[in-house]
């Protein structure tokens, strides 16, 4: 994609933001419009283009419909993706792809049946909740809130609309990655014994420079993007570059906008030891650590770290960038450890491939789960189950409320390094006991226009 040609076209023209949103039947053959999902995607930057806009591509029962990003040449860039691709898959020209500057615009249309949310991670709750209010199903990018107090109330939102949503959680699905699924089955049926730890091992984020105060470019609705956050001068590397779509923006590496890699990869990688311990609506009692975080510059998310939790059954987990990537359950008769195979997107973390399923004993490995034990729930990739769900009431892998339990406990682990101290959870009424500092960061305030 030339940006250049982008840029020049978005904005000498808004001709395209009318253009029509449903295509005649005959351009997809049997999947006509009445038996297609129609799709808006809200966010269409690198994550959108490169995973879940692509994802949902690849299936002629869904269709975006729509694109909406508050950066004109990203979503300039976005129709011309999405048209693109259904020339290329129909054979015939298609210009169809409606644009929008308001992600509230695109969740008014009446034709649009369901949203992929691929926005930074301050905004994911409020559209989450705005979306499903409006009556939209969700395809939420992981972690699931910017706070604890934002998930919960996302997660209530959605049992309270009945809308499918499902949270990023792709480590879930048999594609691109079965062994997560494999390993939590075996664990949870006793091949390791009682289990008595978890080790969860993940990247780390350099710190970056100090970054003067640049303008606005005209492409950018830059109160739009910081959201429900407070106003703060505009830089290019704390939000998202200008000239790629590839590139890992700067946001993430500040705490204004998320917390870092204990948020980023702990989501997917607690999110998976969870599924593991049988744990999924609840979270640890007690938890404490320390870590690093930068003396100067604009990035300021943790840097080296390692906090520990203990679960009311009395299973710890420890956390660590110094650990590595994955997650390995250790019980009284062995241990299990499981990873990422492949490759991930271009701007993760790199390093050696290993084995991405490992086991004290091999044979705990060949192990056969009987017609009596427990079987997890076993599905397609993330957003095929989630297709799945909308058209015939499967179930979701990663629902809202258990997206939100994962990420609150990596920010009870974040709340443990900022505190430097041990604290108590009450995972039922998701308090800190005795604790009022601690409680108090549960929420943010939020701009009125942009809160949920």
């Amino acid at each position: 994609m030339n940006l250049d040609i982008t840029r020049r076209g978005i904005l000498k023209t808004g001709a395209m933001i009318a253009a029509p949103t449903i295509v005649p039947s005959s351009v997809f053959g049997q999947n006509a419009p009445s038996n297609r999902i129609t799709i808006g995607a809200i966010g269409v930057g690198r994550i959108s283009r490169s995973h879940d806009m692509k994802e949902v591509h690849k299936h002629a029962d869904a269709q975006i419909v729509a694109v909406c990003d508050v950066d004109t040449i990203r979503l300039g860039a976005g129709k011309e993706l999405v048209d693109a691709r259904y020339t290329a898959s129909t054979g015939k020209p298609y210009a169809g792809t409606r644009m929008y500057h308001d992600y509230r615009e695109l969740l008014a249309n009446k034709d649009i049946d369901a949203v992929l949310i691929s926005t930074p991670d301050h905004q994911h709750a409020p559209q989450a909740v705005h979306a499903v209010r409006a009556g939209k199903h969700v395809y939420l990018q992981k972690p699931a809130a910017l706070t604890i107090s934002e998930g919960r109330a996302m997660a209530d939102a959605v049992k309270a609309s009945g809308r499918i949503v499902q949270i990023g959680s792709q480590q879930r699905g048999q594609d691109p990655w079965p062994q997560f699924h494999r390993a939590c089955e075996l664990v949870r049926n006793g091949r390791i014994g009682k289990i008595l730890r978890v080790e969860v091992g993940l990247p780390g984020d350099p710190s970056g420079p100090e970054a003067p105060p640049m303008p606005v470019p005209s492409n950018l609705n830059y109160d739009a993007w910081l959201g429900t956050t407070p106003e703060i001068p505009y830089t290019e590397i704390g939000v998202h570059p200008q000239d790629s779509f590839e590139n890992r923006p700067g946001w993430l590496r500040i705490e204004q906008f998320g917390a870092g890699m204990i948020t980023g990869w702990g989501s997917h990688h607690i999110d998976t030891a969870h599924w593991g311990m049988d744990m999924e609506h609840s979270g640890p009692v007690e938890i404490w650590g320390k870590a690093e975080f930068p003396k100067s510059g604009l990035w300021n998310v943790h840097g080296a770290f390692e906090t520990h939790a203990r679960y009311a059954n009395g299973v710890t987990m420890t956390v660590s960038g110094a650990l590595p990537n994955g997650v390995k359950f250790i019980g009284d008769k062995g241990w299990i450890f499981v990873t990422r195979s492949g490759a991930v997107t271009a701007s993760d973390p790199g390093g050696p491939q290993i084995d991405p399923l490992q086991a004290s004993d091999p044979k705990i490995l060949t192990s056969v789960i009987g017609p009596n034990e427990v079987h997890l729930l076993k599905v397609p990739e993330q957003h095929r189950n989630w297709l799945d769900a909308i058209k015939t009431g499967v179930p979701v892998s990663a629902p809202a409320e258990i997206g939100h339990r994962s990420l609150s406990t990596c920010l009870l682990h974040w709340t443990a390094m900022k505190t430097g101290r041990r604290l108590k959870w009450d995972p039922k009424a998701e308090r800190f006991i005795g604790d009022d500092e601690a409680n108090a960061m549960l929420s943010r305030p939020q701009r009125a226009k942009y809160a949920i």
